[in-house]
This record gives C-alpha cells, sequence and structure tokens, in this order.
C-alpha cells in the first residue's frame, strides 16, 4: 500500500554525501519539527529526472521557502557516491537540495513506491512522487502517473497545491 495524505512516514536511514563520505541521515529526525517537500525519482542521471525532476525544484526553492518550506530533499534508489557526483552535476548542491540515497530501497519499499523494470536495470526503484511533510506527517502527495514525465511531481505543481 503506497502512502497517501495524513500518513506518518515511517522512520529510515539514509545516505548523504558529506566532506569525510558517506554519512547517515536518520530521516525521522531530520522531519521533526519541520515542514520538508520530499521528491523521489527513479534514478540519478536518467533522462527525465535529471533535466526536468531536479531542475524544477531548484527553479521553485526560493518560491517554497516563502511557503514555510525548510528543506527539499530528493531520495533516489542509487549508492550516495552517484548522488553526490549528480547533486553538483544539476546544480541541487549549490541550490541547497539535499540529496539523498536509499541504496537497498528500504524507505521506497516502506511507503510502497517501489517498481521494477529489469529490461533497463531497474530493480525496486522509485515511483516518482513529491509530497509536502510537516512533522513526519504527509500533507500534500503527488504521484506521476506516467513514467517519463514529471508533471504533476514537478516544483511547479507542487508549489502550486500549497
Amino acid at each position: 500500500m503506497s502512502i497517501s495524505v495524513g500518513d506518518t512516514l515511517p522512520g529510515a536511514t539514509l545516505i548523504r554525501m558529506g566532506a569525510d563520505g558517506p554519512e547517515q541521515v536518520d530521516l525521522g529526525e531530520k522531519m521533526k519539527g519541520r515542514r520538508v517537500v520530499i521528491f523521489a525519482v527513479p534514478g540519478a542521471f536518467t533522462p527525465t529526472c535529471h533535466s526536468a525532476h531536479v531542475p524544477s525544484f531548484i527553479r521553485t526553492k526560493d518560491g517554497f521557502a516563502e511557503k514555510g518550506v525548510d528543506e527539499i530533499i530528493c531520495i533516489s534508489v542509487n549508492d550516495p557516491f552517484v548522488m553526490g557526483t549528480w547533486a553538483k552535476a544539476t546544480g541541487a548542491e549549490e541550490a541547497g537540495i539535499t540529496m539523498l540515497a536509499d541504496p537497498e530501497s528500504a524507505f521506497t519499499q516502506a511507503v510502497g513506491m517501489a517498481f521494477s523494470a529489469p529490461p533497463v536495470g531497474f530493480i525496486n526503484r522509485s515511483i516518482r512522487y513529491a509530497m509536502v511533510v510537516e512533522d513526519g506527517v504527509v500533507q500534500v502527495f503527488h504521484e506521476e502517473e506516467s513514467r517519463g514525465v514529471c508533471e504533476a511531481t514537478g516544483g511547479e505543481a507542487l508549489l502550486a497545491a500549497i
């Protein structure tokens, strides 16, 4: 069953690249008492994720801040080294967007958003979605209906919903 509005996100340990290498991040602690945007993508460097999804949140970051969002987090089923390199390549790092790896797909599966497409090498990857979370509770949730597009889950669409 996939996550929906009103649900509390499960606890999760994700990984980010820090100054000295991979660092574990307790997602529950990161959300405690804060308003956070989380968007998830099928994979770093994949066409839509790279050219549309991440850039949409870079463009709208200031608008989210004006609406009281403390942090924008991107989650992908990749390793932290790939996520760190992707953050630099997209400008997400410079923009202040937090890029978190879910390398075992534990969080993605726990929220019911995993899919597999073996012909393209995707196993337990994330369905494209975006949500606003306040103190760990989902307030707004958008799931993309079609693969390879970023419309309902882009920064502009989520910002308009809040």
